[in-house]
């Protein structure tokens, strides 16, 4: 009878020591399953994190090539408007932000006037809003031009004068800051069409009001 049950109790305690060698298994299993997880999920965010990155640097890329090609566009005038105020040290960004050239189809300045009409002043108008919606200062040069009659004393002046009457327009119905606007003649120098028609010499009596920041 003892003998039985001492073999008994051996099997008994076999059974347990199996048992519990099994759960102690399970628990090693799981804990080894959690930390694979969490592994593969900081893995996963860092992958996700490197994605952003690349993303953000394509936006960074395209938005830089972007500048460039606008950059590119902008006219002559509008360049040498740029460098004479970085020159003079007046910008914050040193940078083009839009330019506007107001020809006869919109302006109508007359041969040998200087005189703004009513649609020269609907144009104002509108350029004025568009500078405002910026929300922040911005320096303006004028640049006037003008067709090639007259002479080159007659057209620098009269180049003038059309780039002075917009800026007195601006300061004085639109509140832009007058020290921030300068102006300059072209004269008959930097032409917009190089025909000899009519047609030709009215795009050259023009405006263009270059914005910079």
């Amino acid at each position: 009878m003892k003998k039985l049950n001492r073999a008994a109790l051996v099997g008994v305690a076999v059974l347990v020591t199996g048992a519990f060698g099994c759960a102690t298994t399970k628990a090693v299993d799981e804990k080894i399953a959690a930390a694979t997880a969490k592994t593969d999920q900081k893995i996963e965010t860092v992958e996700t994190q490197v994605e952003d990155l690349q993303t953000k640097q394509k936006a960074t890329e395209a938005k830089v090539d972007a500048q460039g090609q606008e950059i590119a566009k902008v006219s002559q005038s509008a360049q040498e408007a740029l460098k004479r105020a970085q020159e003079a040290g007046i910008l914050a960004k040193g940078k083009v932000v839009f330019e506007q050239t107001l020809t006869e189809d919109r302006v109508k300045f007359r041969s040998g006037s200087a005189e703004l009409n009513d649609e020269a002043k609907v144009a104002l108008d509108e350029f004025a809003a568009k500078v405002k919606e910026l929300g922040r200062p911005t320096w303006m040069e004028i640049q006037g031009h003008t067709d090639s009659t007259g002479t080159d004393e007659i057209n620098d002046a009269l180049g003038e004068k059309r780039a002075e009457a917009v800026r007195r327009y601006l300061a004085r119905t639109h509140k832009l800051a007058i020290q921030r606007m300068t102006t300059i003649s072209y004269g008959d120098t930097l032409p917009a069409d190089t025909g000899k028609g009519s047609k030709a010499r009215a795009a050259n009596r023009r405006v263009v009001l270059v914005v910079l920041e």
